[in-house]
């Protein structure tokens, strides 16, 4: 273990301004690396094969961490001062590591032989992509497609949203977009747009056909999605809502639709409860 006492201290680097979004997308996905926040996001990066490039912890943790000493990263330890002062923000976890991405697998490789996959269109905020990946993984969806102008899924808060279950769901990019939905469809799957349109089926209307191998396809929050995409779908799909409710938090609709297109399945059995939680 390495004490920290300079919160400019280049070891600490990777660290610096975690809360400045610009600066950590030039910053990180050049550098081949993504920050995890929290030992239990942090332990289910490297039992995701993801490889540690440091530890960065507050000093009183270090006793409860000692393990981590023997991975071969580096382990530092600073004062909650200190990593306020270089993190921008107070590490109440006290954890935090720096990893090494991995190469993202195509999208004909999430796809094959996946069951249901979910499609973003253009979804930047990373505290509901990361919902939408925690969903995902607890619902039943075998892969995720991002448009090529979705938010990072290894920022630091997608990853912390999602609790580490954006390590358990494969995804990759989606291109060009939205021609490239023709692959999707070209693989066997239907493309069912999400929109509260007039004409769209309720989700429980669907059929078998329509539930054997769905694509299920959600927008952004607010602007939902391009005229585009939804023309690139096989059908529009909808969750009826009550009482003047025109739609519901991208994450939360998808939720409910990943709960409905799997609601068929034999229920898994349920794992531990997590002692972490996200804010």
């Amino acid at each position: 273990m390495e004490l920290i006492t300079d919160p400019d201290d280049e070891r600490i680097a990777d660290y610096r301004a975690l809360t400045d979004v610009e600066l950590r997308t030039r910053w990180e996905p050049p550098h081949g690396l993504f920050i995890a926040e929290g030992e239990l996001v942090l332990r289910r990066a490297l039992r995701a094969g993801y490889r540690a490039r440091s530890y960065l912890l507050d000093a009183k943790r270090v006793e409860q961490l000692g393990d981590l000493a023997g991975g071969g990263a580096p382990v530092y330890a600073a004062s909650q001062e200190i990593l306020a002062k270089a993190t921008g923000f107070h590490v109440h976890r006290g954890v935090l590591a720096s990893f090494h991405r991995k190469a993202l697998p195509g999208a004909d490789e999430v796809l094959d032989g996946a069951r249901r996959v979910a499609i973003l269109e253009d979804v930047n905020n990373h505290t509901n992509l990361g919902a939408v990946f925690r969903g995902a993984a607890a619902l039943g969806i075998d892969g995720v497609l991002l448009s090529p102008s979705c938010a990072d899924p290894l920022y630091r808060r997608s990853v912390r949203v999602s609790m580490g279950e954006v390590f358990a769901v494969p995804y990759a990019t989606l291109a060009p977009w939205p021609a490239a939905l023709d692959r999707v469809r070209s693989a066997g799957f239907t493309v069912l747009a999400m929109t509260p349109a007039a004409d769209a089926v309720p989700m429980q209307d669907l059929d078998k056909t329509d539930r054997a191998r769905p694509a299920l396809l959600l927008g952004a929050e607010g602007p939902g999605l391009s005229r585009k995409a939804i023309d690139g779908s096989d059908k529009r799909v909808v969750i009826p809502m009550r009482r003047g409710v025109d739609s519901l938090n991208v994450a939360a609709a998808a939720a409910v639709a990943f709960w409905e297109l799997g609601r068929d399945d034999a229920p898994a059995a349920a794992p531990p409860q997590a002692e972490d939680t996200a804010d």
